[in-house]
Order: C-alpha cells, then structure tokens, then sequence
C-alpha cells in the first residue's frame, strides 16, 4: 500500500486523518511529504505541535502560538485570561489553512484538544485536520501530579472522526529479531524470553566511550558527560557561536533563545579536532543522528569524517522561526508566512551524551543508554528504538527489573490496542 497516496487521497477529499504506528516507520518522513505536497499546489498549511521541541523537527510552531491560546492549559483558564473570543486576525489566518497538521499528538492534552477544537470552529475551518505521532511514546507533560489525560479522551476526539492510516514496516532497522523486541516493549510486554534478550544488551564499559553515544535522562547528565568527554581530548578548542538574524526588529531574545533550546541549536558549539558528533538534520548526504567524527575546522567550515570515511564539508546553516502575515499580493489580501528571525549554527552537536528527549527523530548507530534514568512511561522504548544497529547497543544493567522500565500508560496501551 502507498501509505502517502492514501493519506492525501483523504485528506483532500476533507476527511480528517491520524497517522500512526511505531518508531522508525517513517511518520515524520510522510508527513513532511504531505506538506510538500499541499505546498506543491499553492495550498496553505498549519504545522503545528504542542511543544517546541516537536514543532521544530517539522519546521512549524506550538499550538499555543498559532491558536492565540496564551499559556492556558484548557477552555476555562482560556476564558479567565480573556481570550475565549478570537480574535479577526486569527480568525482569517486559521480560516485561510487547507490543512492543519499536528505533529507528536500523544503529547497532546484533551483540554488542549478541546481548545484547537474551539478555535478551528470559530473561525470556520473549512480544510482537513492530520494528526501525527504514537500514543505509546511520549504522554503530555503534566504540572505537578496532576492526571496524565490524552487527546482520544476528549469528546472532541470523536467529533473529528479521524480515518486511521497506521505504519507498520520499521526503516531504522531490519534485524528481525530486534524488530520483535521493540514491538513487545512498545505494548510493555516482558516475558522470560525478552527479559533475556535485554539482557543480552548488558556490556562491559570499553574504556574508550567516544566512539559510543549516550543517552540520558536528564539535561544536566548529558551536558556533564559531554563536559568531562571533551576535556579528555587533547587539541585546540574552537567555539562556533550561532548568528542570530532578526527579520523583525521587536523579536525578545528570550524568544529566540527558548527557540534554539527547541530546535537542538547549540548558542556556542564547543568542538576539538577529533570530538564525535552527530548530524541533527537531514541532507542529501548525512542524516539526522548519523555519527562521525571532526576532522577539520576552520573560519567558515567544519569537516566532518562519516563511518563510510566520506568527508562532509558542513557550513552553519538557517533554521528560522515564521509566522503568518497578511499581505497584499496581486491586488488580493492573502495569509504569508514569513521568517521573524533566523539563527545560523553547525547542524551537530557533540556525540558523547544526548537526551531521551532531544533524541526525538534521531537513527543512531553506536548507542548506550542509562537505564537508571528511565523514569516516564513509554520512555525506554523511546530510548530504544532510536537504535538503528542493535550489534553496537548497549544498556547500562539497572537497579529495576525490565518490567518496571518497559511500563506504558494503561490508557494508551487500551487505545492503541
């Protein structure tokens, strides 16, 4: 089946779409290829996502932002914050959309649901809604300890009557065996047999990590082991500071920085001759999560050295945040999206240590992952799953048993089921 034929042939005869399945099928792949699509042919798309971090990878911006929803968590703290009403100018922009895509739905909310609802139906969406992403990865982040609630528990979910297109064929690996394993860990499913097979994964610790990649838990023990790791190596330290070009004048930093910690933009990129990196884009000839290693550095270019011993000339590039703009165009008012500010920087970052969740999207070939900073549902399968060679994964032995780190929300194991 052609999974993207299919998905467009819905999509614009006006149904509305939730694209699903695994990591590693290949959602943001399909999704990007939607958007071209649509673009293609002169139509106006949403791309949308409840975090920044998620709406980075798909080149788009929150819902908060885009929806005018301020910082309200649902429909009452809207209307105590005095945007219940909508205002003309976001009225006419969501109007003008063909499609609104919203990208990593299982970090979705059904308050937040109920408030895309809103806005959609008062400024009388006439195009189609796609809703990606696997409600057996990453759940909305919670304040406190409050309930985790998902998107498919709000009525409005049932309004949207989505048409399922689900992914099944796993790109990032073909070991077979593998494949089984992240299957059963998606469900949380732990039997003697895969209890083993995990355990198969338990390494000793070589005493050259460089060559591997961690991941981490939390921030500050990645930013550690990259600190320490960097320090070993004994050469020059370059520091290539990003550029920031605002196109609107008024831009606030604190916007542009909250941008770049989204979108993986290192402010000052630390780098020796030597150091491990990973791509953090994808090109015709790198891709996001590939490894190699800094061979060369200069004013304008770093050179990167791959596993296939190619050697990748790489200059700082744009990622640039845009917002819709109503401009005259032909003698016509139409909606244009337009750049507020663009920051150029390397497409790396070093190798030595990443987080679980700035790992998002990433294939990556040389892995150990802590275990013993697994702490959120559905977070070890992440983890996993960003392996694309299970012969170089290795897993730190944890203090829990398999079953407790492969736990998944019950909630979304009974949905997805």
């Amino acid at each position: 089946m052609n999974y993207l034929n299919v998905t467009l042939e819905k999509l614009k005869a006006g149904e509305n779409v939730f694209l699903t399945g695994g990591a590693g099928v290949g959602k943001t792949t399909i999704t990007r290829e939607i958007i071209k699509a649509y673009e293609e042919d002169a139509k106006k798309v949403a791309k949308l996502a409840s975090t920044g971090m998620a709406a980075t990878l798909i080149e788009g911006q929150t819902l908060h932002s885009f929806l005018d929803l301020g910082i309200a968590p649902d429909l009452k703290s809207l209307e105590l914050n005095g945007k219940l009403e909508i205002s003309k100018k976001i009225k006419k922009l969501i109007h003008s959309m063909d499609l609104v895509v919203i990208d990593e739905i299982s970090m979705v909310s059904d308050t937040l649901l109920d408030m895309i609802n809103l806005r959609l139906h008062q400024a009388d969406f006439k195009g189609s809604l796609l809703v990606v992403g696997d409600f057996l990865q990453l759940p909305p982040v919670v304040r406190g300890y409050g309930e985790v609630r998902f998107a498919f528990e709000s009525l409005t979910w049932v309004k949207f009557d989505f048409v399922k297109v689900e992914l099944t064929h796993i790109y990032r690996t073909d070991d077979a065996k593998f494949i089984e394993l992240l299957n059963n860990v998606r469900y949380g499913y732990i039997n003697e047999d895969i209890h083993n097979h995990l355990n198969e994964y338990i390494k000793p610790l070589g005493d050259d990590l460089s060559e591997f990649t961690f991941l981490f838990g939390k921030n500050e023990t990645a930013a550690r082991h990259n600190k320490v790791q960097l320090n070993f190596i004994d050469n020059e330290l370059f520091v290539k500071e990003a550029q920031v070009i605002k196109h609107v004048k008024s831009t606030k930093d604190s916007e542009i920085e909250r941008y770049m910690s989204d979108a993986r933009i290192e402010k000052e990129l630390e780098l020796k001759i030597g150091v491990p990196v990973l791509f953090t884009r994808n090109s015709w000839n790198y891709f996001n999560g590939e490894r190699g290693v800094v061979v060369n550095i200069d004013n304008n270019f770093v050179y990167v050295q791959k596993s296939d011993e190619k050697v990748v000339k790489l200059e700082a590039t744009a990622q640039s945040k845009a917002m819709w703009k109503e401009k005259i165009i032909n003698g016509k008012k139409e909606m244009v999206e337009e750049s507020i500010f663009s920051v150029y920087q390397f497409p790396i970052k070093l190798a030595f240590a990443i987080t679980i969740h700035k790992s998002q999207g990433m294939s990556i070939m040389d892995l150990i992952i802590e275990t013993n900073e697994i702490f959120a549902p559905s977070q070890f399968y992440v983890a996993l799953s960003r392996s694309s060679n299970p012969k170089r994964l290795t897993l730190i032995a944890p203090r829990k048993q398999w079953y407790e780190l492969a736990f998944v929300n019950k909630k979304a194991l009974e949905f997805v089921r």
